[in-house]
């Protein structure tokens, strides 16, 4: 693909590219088969419901090379929103050519624009050593939280 990259919110017609992103993603970065059906419903239920995220895809002449998606922290030490950036997924044929590029600096961009945004967060599997290289090339910091979950 060549041509300049283009970032656009994520609709209804766009999910089965982003249940596809999220299969191979989870396969890839963490060995995980996840059940389709369930992340279909998952992602019909972000595009449904604002509230609970938005998907941003990155397209070139045409094609998705690329998605993420935000959610919604409330921080009451900042008085504001901080958003968390999930689920990204760039296509093989793309690495490396400055699509998560282009998707962070649209979002950082409306946190810069928006006095109610306070700032972009996310969370990396510690074995994804490419992408960490990828978030500390565009400024982003490992900070001195850790992550700890109780999933079902």
């Amino acid at each position: 693909m060549s041509g300049a990259l283009h970032i656009r919110s994520g609709d209804a017609g766009d999910v089965a590219t982003i249940v596809d992103f999220q299969l191979r993603m989870a396969r890839e970065t963490e060995g995980l088969e996840l059940d389709r059906d369930t992340v279909v419903r998952g992602v019909a239920a972000v595009l449904a419901d604002a509230a609970k995220g938005s998907y941003w895809l990155a397209e070139r002449a045409g094609r998705i090379a690329g998605s993420l998606l935000t959610t919604r922290e409330w921080s009451d030490w900042r008085d504001g929103t901080v958003l968390w950036i999930q689920s990204v997924y760039v296509v093989p044929e793309e690495r490396g050519r400055g699509v998560y590029r282009a998707l962070y600096e649209h979002l950082k961009r409306r946190v810069e624009e928006d006095p109610a945004l306070k700032g972009l967060r996310l969370y990396v599997d510690r074995r994804n050593a490419a992408a960490q290289r990828v978030y500390e090339r565009l400024g982003m910091t490992r900070e001195h939280y850790e992550l700890f979950e109780w999933l079902k």
